[in-house]
């Protein structure tokens, strides 16, 4: 959960109440936050010592999907609404005297769609900062980059000071080296390409160089003069910079998803429009996409969902009217219309509630959603205590339960569980285990913080080979096992990845102790009730068998490996392939024991567990 500082004195001037901490303890906990800390004593005591303080301030937790709660204005505006004080304010598009004509256009370039392809803008007309409005301001754009934008890779915003620029604006991709434009806080013009250089060491804008760095072209934006406003995701141009004395503020926010990039736009501009002449008016954008079409932006009108009071009562176990239910959803900053009945001789309101959501509100997704406002209003804590109408008993899933009779026939046959990480490196996943990489096989991190978490592992025998090495001081022999997922890419899924649950296990002693895993397969297929058959037999029986192939595992010792097979029940033809390869097991490659700094003999064995539920 994010964490939002505010400064008290405002908070509590714009709430029109002085709070105990313990009663805006009990507010923020009856709205479904949390305060974190009142910092009011550590200023005291600092003042009482004459060191220099800033003003008390309050550090409240927010719910992650609650994008509108990031900043004092935003807080500020729940709680009064909360409270009864006011409602929520009506945001609405203010065009130019001129009419739809007249207002500000963005030509969107076809090149961008290589890069950072999305973009919406937003203009604040007459807005009058102070130095905390300003300070909240810049605030709410890095928290927003740091949650909803994942640190610029989704999303990023830009604010200019317009009344420094001109329009029409460009938003084109261009070449590194044909950028050129001074960059905020620098004196100097750089290009693009010089300024990967110069923030390589910038502690600040150095995590944000890989969202573009090997991209053939850089996102940029130009105003009619062909003077930069922004690099995005990067920088914003020194020529446009905001300051506490900007009246008239352009926003623009450059995204690769279309969802996250308006629930950005609408947040900022909504949020900070009440500093303009005209309280919660924003004025608009034309965007011009490569294609022709255009689209205004930003897009704040209200989204309208249906919700039956009954539903609510029947999820809250109340009995309120509708009057009611739509009296608490206006304290959540949602406006709901009453319907009356059309009966004349039945006077009351039709079960149906329509709920104008809006633009600040993009975590209201469905009827339930409504449902935990209309609670959260009427106190979690009020909601009567009442037995569930029914009880219902958890089971697991097959495949668990088939790999709890591995896991616990391996334990008490003294071979000891290890839980390695599931992420690891390339090279631990690939070259130090001998296997080449066909660059279909592993699902790799875009944006990985160490080098030791690169790739979602491909096998469980790297993980298990690293913890003998960090645990090679033991005595001998050490014996370990893992039952875990592997991860593999797959086009065929909708995420483009499929899970496998495999069990390993990997003995280490003086001796390579082939037989021991060997003889481990053997009691674990016993145990699961899978017959051990030859692999010449041709009748329908399911059952497993292994045999050296010609194509072993490079991590294993050739001729001291084999493949282990799986034939599903029925006949084997050519057409109808029974046979499937579910595992390897063997002594591992000399080489591979040196990469990992182990110096005694090890054997292994893994299998993919899940073919077995294929069973009839």
């Amino acid at each position: 959960m994010p964490t939002v500082s505010v400064d008290k004195a405002d908070l509590f001037e714009r709430l029109g109440k002085q709070y105990t901490t313990e009663e805006f303890d009990r507010l923020c906990f009856e709205y479904g936050l949390e305060l974190d800390e009142d910092t009011t004593e550590e200023v005291e005591e600092a003042m009482r010592k004459g060191l220099p303080a800033e003003r008390p301030h309050l550090k409240i937790e927010v719910p992650a999907n609650r994008y509108d709660l990031l900043c004092l204005e935003g807080i500020s505006r729940a709680l009064r609404a909360f409270l009864g004080k006011e409602q929520s304010p009506q945001y609405r598009l203010a065009y130019p005297s001129g009419g739809e004509q007249d207002i500000l256009t963005m030509k969107i370039y076809p090149e961008t769609k290589r890069v950072r392809p999305l973009i919406a803008c937003a203009v604040l007309r007459d807005i009058r900062f102070t130095p905390r409005s300003y300070a909240s301001f810049i605030d709410l754009q890095d928290k927003l980059h740091q949650n909803i934008g994942r640190r610029r890779w989704l999303v990023s915003i830009g604010t200019h000071d317009l009344d420094t620029i001109e329009a029409p604006f460009r938003y084109e991709a261009r070449k590194p080296e044909q950028i050129k434009f001074k960059p905020l806080g620098k004196s100097e013009e750089y290009t693009a390409k010089d300024l990967m250089s110069v923030y390589e060491s910038d502690k600040h804008l150095s995590r944000f160089l890989p969202i573009i760095r090997d991209s053939p072209v850089y996102p940029i934006i130009y105003d009619s003069k062909d003077r930069v406003l922004s690099f995005p995701p990067i920088i914003n141009s020194e020529h446009s910079k905001i300051t506490l004395n900007t009246r008239n503020v352009f926003i623009e926010v450059t995204a690769t998803d279309e969802t996250k990039l308006q629930i950005v736009i609408n947040i900022v501009a909504a949020m900070f429009s009440e500093y303009c002449q005209h309280p919660y008016t924003i004025e608009p954008v034309k965007l011009v996409f490569p294609d022709g079409s255009t689209r205004i932006s930003p897009d704040i009108a209200p989204r309208t969902m249906t919700a039956r009071n009954s539903y609510i009562n029947a999820c809250t176990s109340l009995s309120l009217s509708p009057p009611t239910t739509a009296q608490l959803l206006t304290r959540m900053s949602l406006n709901p219309t009453l319907k009356p009945a059309a009966a004349p001789s039945n006077p009351g309101y039709l079960d149906e509630i329509t709920v104008s959501v809006p633009c600040i509100r993009p975590d209201i997704l469905h009827e339930c959603d409504i449902v935990e406002d209309a609670a959260v209003a009427y106190g979690y804590n009020n909601l009567p205590d009442i037995f569930p109408q029914t009880s219902t008993v958890a089971q697991p899933l097959p495949i668990s339960r088939l790999v709890d009779v591995i896991r616990r026939e391996w334990a008490m046959a003294g071979w000891v569980e290890a839980l390695p990480l599931i992420l690891c490196s390339h090279e631990e996943n690939f070259a130090l285990m001998n296997r080449p990489d066909p660059g279909t096989l592993a699902v790799r991190i875009a944006n990985p913080k160490t080098l030791e978490f690169q790739v979602v592992r491909t096998s469980l025998l790297p993980g298990l080979v690293k913890t003998i090495r960090e645990n090679r001081s033991h005595a001998l022999p050490i014996r370990l096992f893992e039952v875990s997922d592997v991860v593999f890419k797959d086009p065929t899924q909708e995420k483009q990845a499929r899970n496998e649950r495999h069990a390993a296990a990997l003995w280490c002693s003086k001796t390579a102790g082939f037989e021991i895993v060997h003889g481990l397969l053997d009691r674990t297929m016993r145990m699961l009730e899978v017959s051990r058959i030859a692999s010449t037999d041709c009748t329908s029986v399911c059952g497993y068998y292994i045999v050296e192939g010609n194509d072993i595992d490079p991590v294993y010792f050739p001729g001291r490996a084999a493949d282990i097979y799986f034939r599903l029940q029925g006949p084997v033809t050519p057409a109808s392939p029974r046979d499937i390869k579910i595992g390897t097991l063997g002594v591992l490659h000399p080489t591979v024991l040196s990469n990992f700094e182990i110096s005694y003999p090890c054997s292994a064995l893994e299998f993919n567990v899940e073919v077995l539920l294929k069973r009839s």
